[in-house]
């Protein structure tokens, strides 16, 4: 595939407007209207992420992978030594996010399939760091994630008349993650369920909820910051991992074995593994469903009516 980035100007004018190209992908269904613009060409602004995530009137996904080269992105320049392309990620209400595990996988077969990577090792700049990624032989795609950070204080979710003590838990991004006796009982979160203390994640805050369902395995439901509840979040999967380890009194970084744990989305499932000197790492699918183009008189007109 061959990519045709459209400048703002081609997008908002006249006869020059022409389509924007896109592709759509998920991993685990968490997914994503992908936009490439190599060189940083297109605005995206809140009101037009939006509406492309909108499942009604626009293509529908959970975020959006705005896929640039790092040496041509403000945020990302000191990083393209390392990584060639940045993971521009906007959540589904146009919010900007520090990293999404599941999006970095579906980025990296996007690179893949557009012939800009082969399999094997590559590097994806995001705002929470430059990940590794590993895309093998049998389609899963596996992303270094970094270490967790257990940031101390006490954290309570709570969900109509129920409330649980819940982990904090930090992956570039923020997490709670809370323990229960029934996914159900997470209601249905459309709206994020409340934190208490409201100044722990002074930014918003990924919310985990979670029930065993065997030695090394979990289930786990989530409302993601900006986008309500997903079929599946990777940072939240890796959280979950973390707080579920610590929970059974295992710290790799501390016994020098590492942990798997499986962790059941309603997508799908992901393997997370945190290796004894902290670095966590998640595997999963990753998925290109369609490509096309986006009409440019509907991408002109979101600006108009949504100022």
């Amino acid at each position: 595939m061959t990519d045709h980035p459209s400048s703002a100007a081609d997008l908002g004018r006249g006869a020059s407007r022409r389509p924007l190209p896109f592709l759509k992908g998920h991993g685990t269904e968490n997914d994503f209207v992908i936009i490439p613009d190599p060189e940083n060409a297109i605005e995206l602004p809140p009101a037009a992420v939006a509406a492309l995530c909108d499942r009604r009137a626009g293509l529908g996904a959970d975020g959006v992978l705005h896929v640039v080269r790092s040496a041509a992105h403000p945020e990302a320049r000191d990083l393209a030594g390392e990584a060639e392309w940045f993971m521009d990620y906007r959540n589904g209400d146009g919010s900007i996010a520090e990293m999404c595990g599941n999006g970095v996988r579906v980025f990296a077969r996007y690179l893949q399939h557009a012939g800009h990577v082969g399999g094997g090792d590559l590097a994806v700049a995001t705002r929470g760091g430059v990940k590794k990624v590993h895309i093998d032989k049998e389609g899963l795609v596996t992303v270094g994630m970094g270490r967790a950070l257990l940031p101390e204080g006490d954290v309570t979710v709570t969900v109509d008349d129920r409330s649980w003590p819940a982990r904090n838990v930090n992956m570039g991004n923020p997490h709670a993650v809370a323990f229960v006796a029934d996914l159900a009982h997470a209601g249905r979160l459309l709206d994020p369920p409340p934190v208490a203390p409201a100044d722990a994640y002074p930014q918003g805050v990924n919310v985990e909820f979670v029930v065993d369902r065997g030695p090394g395995h979990v289930g786990m439901r989530v409302h993601e910051r900006g986008s309500g509840e997903t079929r599946s979040c990777g940072t939240g999967a890796c959280a979950v991992a973390v707080a579920t380890a610590r929970r059974d009194g295992a710290d790799p970084t501390v016994t020098g074995t590492p942990v798997t744990y499986e962790i059941d989305v309603p997508g799908g499932r992901l393997s997370i593994t945190e290796r004894p000197d902290g670095e966590i790492e998640m595997t999963g699918p990753a998925v290109i469903v369609a490509q096309g183009e986006i009409d440019a008189d509907w991408f002109a007109a979101i600006e108009t009516v949504n100022p």
